[in-house]
């Protein structure tokens, strides 16, 4: 496959993974807090949660491109993994690093902030993909990620840490037992 088809679907990605991370942020509630649903839906209004909204659906994401190309790129899963990594940490420094500075907290921002996280996580993972040797080690590693952000997304809103990535500024609290609007 081309460089620009594959530039194609991962810029379509942003697209899906902005609309159905949306969704998931209300997902939890829509379901009269459903247990079950806090796997992949935001059950409060932690950092954490926005990192797992944005998680899941460029996982899906990444499971429609592999059946459609990821199996003849070199080092999909490298590029997978890692841009699974990336999109947390820009929400993180991009998100704390405008509250410390001016003080102030802003959904429109806030969005902005989600869209770019995306971005930027969809053209680190189109440009690993355009590397042309293989790295198996590089594709394990990338297993390596993707399985672990199954493991966390899928648990740590059942079972978070008290520390700050996981606070409700909201509530106060932490995770889906402490979940009380």
């Amino acid at each position: 496959m081309g460089r620009k088809k594959i530039l194609g679907w991962e810029m379509s990605g942003v697209l899906f993974v902005t609309l159905v991370g949306s969704l998931l942020h209300f997902t939890f509630e829509l379901s009269g807090d459903w247990t079950p649903m806090a796997v992949i839906s935001a059950v409060n209004e932690s950092t954490w949660e926005h990192f797992k909204i944005g998680f899941w659906p460029a996982l899906i994401w990444a499971f429609i491109e592999f059946f459609i190309f990821g199996r003849k790129v070199k080092n999909f899963f490298f590029a997978k993994g890692v841009s699974f990594l990336i999109m947390p940490v820009v929400i993180a420094a991009l998100f704390y690093g405008y509250t410390l500075i001016f003080k102030i907290e802003s959904l429109p921002i806030d969005i902005i902030i989600f869209i770019i996280a995306i971005t930027v996580a969809q053209i680190v993972s189109y440009r690993i993909m355009l590397v042309q040797k293989r790295k198996f080690t590089g594709n394990i590693i990338g297993t390596i990620l993707i399985i672990a952000g199954l493991i966390m997304f899928s648990t740590l809103s059942y079972y978070p840490p008290k520390c700050l990535i996981f606070k409700d500024p909201v509530t106060g609290g932490y995770g889906l037992v402490e979940h009380e609007h």
